[in-house]
């Protein structure tokens, strides 16, 4: 078994990372999952939060990105982040978070007043990521 496992994270506008790492901690909708060298290959949808990524075996996180969701594909020598957005961790806690707070709080008066399941869901997709990035700022997520 190889000690490396090739991780890539491409999001809608280019190619973030793609370097072996030791190890990836994805922020899965069932929940956290860390990915090893020969990891079982499955097929996970990413929740907005924050991957962390340990590219020795010290135990260390090297890098870590916030996500705002998407789909991860894990085979036992690569694991593949296709994001709706990601950007670096510092990117996401230098926002402004009165600003974040409005945005929540807009958002959720218009969930309050969806009209239709699917209106309702992409307000609650939205609410979601803008939670996490409040979450991330005062870290209290992973």
């Amino acid at each position: 078994m190889a000690d490396k496992v090739e991780f890539e994270l491409v999001s809608p506008e280019k190619l973030l990372v793609s370097q072996p790492v030791h190890m990836v901690v994805v922020p899965g909708a069932e929940g956290f999952l860390g990915v090893l060298p020969g990891h079982a290959p499955m097929i996970v949808t990413v929740k907005p939060g924050i991957i962390d990524i340990y590219a020795n075996d010290m135990g260390t996180i090297t890098q870590r990105i916030f996500v705002a969701g998407g789909f991860c594909e894990i085979t036992g020598a690569r694991v593949t982040i296709l994001a709706e957005e990601a950007s670096d961790l510092e990117a996401v806690r230098g926002l402004d978070r009165a600003a974040l707070e409005k945005q929540l709080a807009d958002l959720s008066e218009d969930l309050a007043d969806a009209k239709s399941e699917g209106e309702r869901h992409t307000l609650e997709g939205k609410v979601a990521i803008v939670q996490a990035k409040l979450d991330a700022q005062v870290g209290t997520m992973h």
